[in-house]
């Protein structure tokens, strides 16, 4: 039970846009602003019923002081889509971010935020993982490469690695990967990465639960014996299948699949303790 003198820090999964889920969640831990914080593991906006709504509120909360986020596959597709660079899904609900009044400051602000977050000096958020290959400050390290990228002064500089970030080549990380071929790569691996072989080479297609047929030679990333994993625990979110699955003491999944119609979840820190709620708007995409 919380005690309401500490101070409870809680990552919450994968929004989507899922306003009425998210003020319901808050609700349900008692978040209050004035001494807990919420760390937020991307993926804020897409097939949910309020993007916008979501987007706006979740920055207000980080400009106050009292979250932190990083970004997820689906926030950067937003920003390549606001950019003019890919054209919008209808399924990705994200149209109402585009041509909002603010759409500038969200967009702007969107671009600024970090791939990776040490919410205490024993955990690390990303939003879909860290491959084997990667110690924590070694991710750190490659994540920044990314944010100075897509924050930098220079939208050519900007537009040119939104333009080339989709994509499954390279599918493997090597320290000698160099431009955009190197910017994928790790942007693949923080944002979409899900199944990996023994070496670190990524698998892009399945997305389904732990119980369903794998390609062969291929496990989830988590199998893997993880030198982050060896001082960190790896909270992440993206695949929404595991459900909030505790993989092991020092890996966890927040994403509940909430805008399939299930739940979202938040974890605290300093009890482990998850909490869910269920989505009270089907989305219409699911």
């Amino acid at each position: 039970m919380a005690d309401s003198n500490i101070r409870y820090n809680y990552v919450i999964g994968d929004v989507q846009g899922c306003f009425e889920a998210l003020k319901s969640l808050l609700k349900e831990i008692k978040f209050d602003p004035d001494q807990d914080f919420i760390w937020f593991a991307g993926d804020l906006v897409a097939r949910g019923e309020n993007s916008l709504g979501a987007l706006r509120f979740i920055k207000k909360l980080v400009d106050r002081g009292v979250a932190a986020t990083v970004l997820g596959n689906h926030d950067l597709t937003l920003l390549a889509c606001a950019r003019g660079l890919k054209e919008l899904k209808e399924k990705d609900n994200t149209r109402d971010v585009i041509d909002a009044i603010d759409s500038d400051d969200l967009i702007d602000w969107l671009r600024k935020q970090p791939l990776c977050l040490f919410p205490n000096e024993h955990t690390i958020l990303t939003h879909a993982g860290i491959p084997c290959l990667w110690s924590a400050e070694q991710t750190a390290a490659l994540a920044k490469e990314i944010e100075a990228v897509i924050a930098h002064d220079d939208f050519a500089v900007v537009d040119a690695f939104l333009a080339e970030m989709y994509g499954t080549e390279p599918d493997l990380w090597s320290d000698d990967l160099q431009g955009n071929a190197r910017l994928r790569c790790i942007t693949n691996y923080l944002t979409r990465m899900r199944l990996t072989n023994a070496e670190g080479r990524m698998e892009f297609c399945f997305k389904d639960s732990l119980d369903d047929p794998m390609p062969e030679g291929f496990q989830p990333w988590f199998d893997f014996e993880s030198k982050a994993a060896k001082t960190h625990q790896i909270i992440f979110g993206h695949w929404a299948g595991l459900q909030g699955k505790t993989i092991t003491p020092q890996i966890q999944n927040v994403d509940g699949g909430c805008v399939w119609g299930n739940q979202l979840i938040a974890y605290r820190l300093e009890d482990k303790e998850l909490f869910k709620v269920d989505n009270p708007v089907m989305s219409s995409s699911s």
